[in-house]
């Protein structure tokens, strides 16, 4: 291949990877944050879960019945996944920078008040959001029980250490660990963000103000007790769908929910 040739094409693949993660929003620690809008009308956050990225949304319906119903969609990449940057320190992870983030978004994108839906760990994080993000309508936990509430839960902890080089010590998150290597995840950062994921004390959910639709499938308690966690909001609707906890934020059943949880005045 001709030297020119061969510096144009390399030069091409460079810049279609970079136009791939664009838009791309810059946090106040230079972190780049990926995210997409599509539709009109009232913004409505999606907060993926963990080993996860903005396309789990896009294998269910939730993004599509929204924009039907009149919401625009802001759906984004956290950082240290998908197509957003994936710093190699905890620091960038500490202090809720990750709810930092989707609120300095926001705040770029030109949004005064929003809505915001959460599902399995971004459940956990819309619930400590929603203590202290004062621009937030209202919210949707999804996949997610009370045993977040606990600030030593111990799955949290167990995963926390076997991504962090210990998996040899916790057998049962094999599975997760290949899987994670298997699609690409970064394990060190998975490592990171359960070490740093925000505990909601009870007593800070049941000085909640919003409204909250706390909703699950009816065959998914991975994270505890779901009516449980609903009865510490004081403004909370429990729904149940069809599902577990794979594949119930892919359900018609529940983008439906959720639509109408949002569409009540």
């Amino acid at each position: 291949m001709k030297p020119l040739l061969f510096l144009f094409l390399l030069c091409s693949a460079v810049t279609f990877a970079q136009n791939d993660r664009e838009p791309l929003f810059t946090a106040s620690d230079g972190t780049k944050i990926h995210y997409e809008v599509s539709g009109e009308g009232t913004p409505v956050v999606l907060v993926h879960g963990f080993m996860s990225n903005s396309k789990s949304w896009k294998r269910g319906v939730l993004i599509q019945e929204l924009n039907n119903a009149g919401f625009k969609v802001i759906n984004l990449d956290l950082r240290g996944n998908g197509l957003s940057d994936k710093p190699h320190k905890l620091e960038a992870y500490q202090n809720n920078a990750e709810i930092k983030d989707i609120m300095a978004l926001m705040k770029y994108l030109g949004f005064k008040k929003y809505h915001v839906v959460g599902y399995s760990r971004g459940a956990i994080l819309v619930a400590k959001q929603l203590t202290f993000d004062k621009h937030l309508m209202k919210a949707v936990i999804g996949g997610a029980g009370v045993d977040f509430t606990n600030p030593n839960w111990e799955r949290r902890k167990m995963f926390a250490e076997a991504f962090s080089g210990k998996a040899h010590l916790y057998p049962e998150t094999k599975g997760a660990i290949e899987s994670a290597r298997r699609n690409g995840v970064d394990t060190l950062v998975m490592g990171y963000l359960q070490k740093v994921q925000p505990t909601t004390l009870p007593a800070e959910l049941k000085k909640v103000k919003k409204p909250v639709l706390v909703i699950s499938g009816d065959q998914d308690s991975d994270n505890g007790d779901v009516p449980a966690l609903a009865k510490l909001i004081p403004k909370s609707t429990l729904k149940t769908v069809p599902g577990n906890h794979g594949n119930t934020s892919q359900s018609e059943a529940f983008a439906k929910a959720i639509v109408a949880f949002l569409k009540e005045q």
